[in-house]
């Protein structure tokens, strides 16, 4: 589980595909502070395991299923990626719960800049729309935020000077994918109902 307050911009530092899956070496400092083999980090929203500690980073191994549903399929050596080390029960949760599940791959539809703050419009997936809400949570490549608007096909969050600066959102331009987790407790409600009134 993790809160969606990035740690710090790593980078993918090699791509090794394997069968049905690839491994990722991470460029990255303040996440292995107490970091052993086995625990989760998020990579870009994608909660992965740390296979091997290296001096500077860490690799983890990616499954199809994550290749597919999320933008790590297209990792290239040098990229960028937010890095945040799994939540502790007794630490303060500055954002939302974020499992680290990534729901699908969104594209950056507008982005306006303004004198104190940017606001960036995300088209999404088929099917995630109905569990956006405005004012409700959700994390874009594991930054978790708040959302503005939506509408049946796209939402807006307005991005502050910090995030935009300590998360990769800011290098991000009209065109580019970003993973999309929506709240999980919608999910939760909606199965539930569905299997009450079948």
């Amino acid at each position: 589980m993790f809160t969606g307050i990035v740690e710090e911009r790593g980078s993918v530092q090699a791509v090794e595909p394997l069968t049905d899956a690839a491994r990722l070496t991470i460029h990255g400092a303040r996440v292995l502070e107490g970091t052993a083999p086995g625990d989760s980090i998020s990579v870009n929203g994608v909660c992965l395991t740390v296979v091997d500690l290296l001096p500077e980073g860490f690799t983890a191994d990616v499954m199809a299923e994550t290749l597919r549903r999320t933008s790590l399929a297209a990792a290239i050596p040098g990229a960028e990626v937010n890095l945040e080390r799994a939540a502790r029960m007794d630490s303060r949760i500055g954002g939302h719960l974020v499992q680290g599940h990534v729901d699908g791959v969104g594209a950056i539809s507008a982005i306006e800049p303004s004198a104190h703050w940017t606001t960036m419009r995300i088209d999404l997936p088929d099917g995630l729309a109905r569990y956006v809400v405005e004012k409700g949570s959700i994390a874009v490549d594991g930054v978790s935020l708040t959302v503005v608007d939506v509408d049946d096909a796209s939402f807006r969050v307005s991005l502050i000077p910090t995030t935009l600066a300590e998360t990769i959102l800011g290098t991000r331009r009209v065109g580019d994918l970003v993973n999309i987790e929506v709240d999980a407790m919608a999910k939760y409600v909606e199965r539930l109902i569905s299997w009450r009134n079948p």
